[in-house]
């Protein structure tokens, strides 16, 4: 028997039992196809030539997948190549399965390399994209304006499947700007894996789509937006040009408030313009978009919100009352001690 004769029954007798995840197709002189599949999205097919002068020459090889990015396949391509040359004289497609199959076991990150790259397309020159195999995280760092935020991205075994989580570890916006940012990167990253719970008639089934891009383009353009917007009724910067004066106290004038279509407000001037007429049944409008103001800490009908200001409108005529009174008393009395 010849070199690839006994490595064809070595494929059908222990590579399976050998290389965890692997399934032997076929394993015959003209192809050795074997699939590698270490979860439902981490799958390659593996397609094995002999060459004329093998072992001498290096096996030629064609990977393919229907999940991983064409790009990371062919990078993998190019290094497991490289490997084969190492090992010539000596049996090879075992040699390329162990090896593929232990770069997927070593970089979890491969299933979603497509969505790391078009992340990188949308960062500035002072951003921070760093990625961990080890820890199977993603950590980035966007920064405007002087303002940033720091968030480690976690991908889970299963992904995409399930869903990638967010945490920040450094973030120089107020508490609730910060709070917002995680969170509402994490409900994007749960609608990409999670069916809605009242789906809309003759909507199709759904299915689960991968969750890192839509979370970290919801960060990146977050942090690239707001520093240098205005606040929707005084037209002024929302944060201050030096993030250390930013305002951290809920209730002073200029804290920042975030309403529901996700315009911002200095506290203030939100709240007068909740206040202020006029009222319709709609509620108050977005100035910015038109869209109704919803804000947990001003949950009032505008019903409520125009009696209140009828009331506050009348406290203020009586008062008035009560100074032009007062103030005509005073004329009187000081007439009376001008005459005597």
């Amino acid at each position: 028997m010849g070199v690839i004769e006994d490595e064809l029954n070595e494929i059908k007798r222990c590579c399976e039992a050998q290389n965890p995840g692997t399934k032997v197709v076929a394993a015959v002189p003209a192809m050795v196809r074997i699939e590698i599949e270490k979860t439902s999205f981490k799958k390659v097919v593996c397609c094995l030539m002999y060459p004329a002068e093998y072992p001498h020459s290096p096996i030629l090889m064609e990977l393919k997948s229907k999940t991983l990015a064409p790009k990371l396949l062919e990078g993998l391509t190019n290094v497991t190549e490289k490997e084969c040359k190492k090992v010539l004289g000596k049996p090879q497609a075992l040699f390329v399965v162990k090896f593929i199959s232990k770069f997927i076991d070593e970089n979890p990150l491969c299933c979603c390399s497509d969505e790391i790259a078009k992340v990188k397309s949308l960062l500035g020159p002072d951003d921070v994209l760093k990625l961990s195999q080890k820890s199977s995280t993603v950590t980035i760092t966007v920064s405007k304006e002087g303002y940033n935020l720091s968030c480690k991205v976690t991908i889970p075994d299963n992904y995409p499947q399930d869903r990638v989580d967010v945490e920040a570890s450094n973030c120089n916006f107020p508490r609730v700007f910060r709070v917002w940012f995680v969170e509402n990167s994490k409900e994007l990253a749960r609608r990409c894996v999670e069916a809605p719970l009242k789906p809309k008639p003759n909507q199709p089934p759904f299915i689960a789509k991968p969750s890192l891009e839509a979370a970290v383009v919801f960060l990146v353009n977050s942090v690239q937006r707001y520093p240098l917007e205005p606040c929707q009724i005084c037209r002024q910067r929302l944060f201050p040009p030096d993030p250390t004066n930013v305002i951290h106290n809920e209730k002073a004038a200029a804290h920042v408030e975030r309403v529901y279509c996700g315009h911002a407000y200095h506290h203030d001037c939100l709240i007068l313009y909740l206040k202020s007429p006029p009222f319709t049944k709609e509620g108050k409008k977005c100035p910015g978009c038109g869209n109704r103001i919803y804000h947990e800490k001003w949950k009032v009908t505008p019903e409520l919100a125009e009696a209140r200001w009828a009331s506050e409108q009348a406290k203020a005529r009586e008062l008035g009352d009560v100074v032009d009174f007062v103030r005509d008393l005073n004329l009187e009395e000081h007439k009376e001690h001008l005459v005597n």
